[in-house]
C-alpha cells in the first residue's frame, strides 16, 4: 500500500526483499512468509557487518555472508521508505523479481512510504 491505496498484490505467500545498506553499501536480504494473517521473517542474510548491521546470535558464516533466523514475532505489517537518496529495494515473489518502485507503480526517484500487509488484514 502507498498512501492507503493497494498498489500491488504478490503472487505467493513467500517473498524476499533485498537492498543495499545506505551507509555501508553492503547487501542485506530478508525472507518472509505470510501465515495466519501475519508476516513471519524466516531468514536474514548480510554480506558484511557495519553500522546497524550486526548478524543475529545464531548466525552462520558461509564464506561470503552471515545467515540467521531473526528472533522477531510475526508482524501485522511493516513499512519501507522509497527515497531518491537510497537504492531501491528488490522484491521477489513467486517467479517474479522487480524493484519496489516497479511493484508499486511509484515513479522512480519519488519519496514514498510502502506498507507491506497481508491481504485482508485490518489496518493497525
Amino acid at each position: 500500500m502507498v498512501a492507503g491505496v493497494v498498489r500491488a498484490t504478490l503472487p505467493s505467500p513467500a517473498f524476499s526483499l533485498e537492498w543495499m545498506h545506505s551507509i555501508e553499501h553492503t547487501r542485506w536480504e530478508e525472507h518472509y512468509r505470510v501465515r495466519g494473517g501475519r508476516i513471519e521473517v524466516t531468514s536474514a542474510r548480510i554480506e558484511g557487518m557495519g553500522a546497524g548491521m550486526d548478524p543475529g546470535p545464531n548466525a552462520r558464516f558461509d564464506g561470503s555472508g552471515w545467515t540467521w533466523k531473526p528472533a522477531l514475532a510475526p508482524l501485522a505489517e511493516f513499512a519501507l521508505t522509497l527515497s531518491p537518496y537510497a537504492e531501491d529495494y528488490r522484491l521477489c515473489a513467486g517467479e517474479r523479481c522487480r524493484s519496489l518502485y516497479q511493484w508499486t507503480g511509484v515513479a522512480p526517484g519519488t519519496t514514498a512510504i510502502v506498507v507491506i500487509r497481508p491481504c485482508g488484514a485490518a489496518k493497525t
